[in-house]
């Protein structure tokens, strides 16, 4: 199991990365990796070394895809300045 929030096991990451799929942002977009409650901080970095191993880039030119932080309501009056 290498993402945990959404249950995605490797061999599924494989046969995506084989059909072309070759940025996270891509695999993100299909297989939802990256989007659970952790944001990707548990499954995120197994995935960009298995897409430079596939590719065979360099980890460091593959790119680790657009990080977004969780976004939850906030009060307006935790915002404004009390003066």
């Amino acid at each position: 199991m290498i993402c945990r929030c959404e249950e995605i096991e490797i061999d599924e990451i494989r046969k995506w990365i084989a059909a072309g799929y070759t940025e996270f942002d891509e695999l993100k977009r299909i297989l939802r990796v990256g989007m659970g409650p952790c944001q990707g901080r548990g499954c995120r970095d197994i995935i960009v070394r298995e897409l430079a191993r596939a590719t065979g880039k360099p980890i460091a030119e593959v790119r680790a895809g657009v990080i977004r932080p969780p976004v939850k309501p906030v009060k307006a009056m935790l915002l404004a300045d009390e003066d």
